[in-house]
């Protein structure tokens, strides 16, 4: 069975120029890699909390988001390309 795959901007790889110069240190390539995956960080981020009635609610943990943000962009820097 075939699956089909979509063609649109959020599907795509990022171009190898990029992460090239992020890990260099470029700042807006840097933005790019952040931009590309905050979709990612963001649905990681997701946690069900419950309020005082016992009410289910599904919301962003900003902190886990930043620290999830904070560990790739340490791994964008410590990034060693191999030729």
């Amino acid at each position: 069975m075939k699956t089909k795959r979509k063609n649109n901007e959020d599907t795509r790889l990022l171009p190898f120029c990029v992460i090239k110069a992020a890990a260099e240190g470029d700042i807006l390539a840097i933005h790019k890699v952040l931009n590309h995956y905050e979709g990612y960080i963001t649905s990681l981020s997701v946690r069900k909390m419950k309020d005082k009635f016992g009410n289910v609610h599904y919301c962003v943990d900003e902190t886990l988001r930043q620290r999830l943000q904070s560990k790739l962009l340490m791994t964008i820097l410590n990034f060693k390309l191999i030729r």
